[in-house]
Order: structure tokens, then sequence, then C-alpha cells
């Protein structure tokens, strides 16, 4: 879920922002995201992370590989 907060107290934006269960959050915009940041997979919803270092890390699995020198 998304939700957009229009007002000309930043700071009152930013305690808002906090206190809303949303995955994303804008502040006197709608529909304005950066392909560098992390979207989606609040709760139940959508099929997760994407874009950022979350997205990847979402379809990605972590393995250690060992070499001896």
């Amino acid at each position: 879920l998304a939700t957009a907060i229009w007002t000309e107290d930043l700071t009152r934006a930013h305690r808002v922002a906090r206190q809303i269960d949303v995955g994303l959050a804008w502040v006197n915009s709608w529909f304005l995201r950066d392909l560098r940041t992390a979207f989606g997979g609040s709760k139940q919803s959508g099929i997760g992370r994407e874009g950022g270092v979350h997205g990847l890390e979402f379809y990605s699995e972590l393995s250690n590989v060992c070499v001896k020198l």
C-alpha cells in the first residue's frame, strides 16, 4: 500500500509517514519513484521488494565459497 501526504509542515509529514503502515509514502507529490530505492513487499501485499539493493536480495540466495590457495 502507498499513501500521499500533503502538508507545508515537513516535520509533521515525517511523523505521519512513520506512523502509517505502508510500503511507500509520498510527501507533497504522488507517483514519484526513484528506481534505485526499494518498492513494494509490505506485509502480505505484492510479490516482494523490487528496485535497489532490496530488490536484488529478494531474487538472490547467499552461498559461501571456500578456496584454499
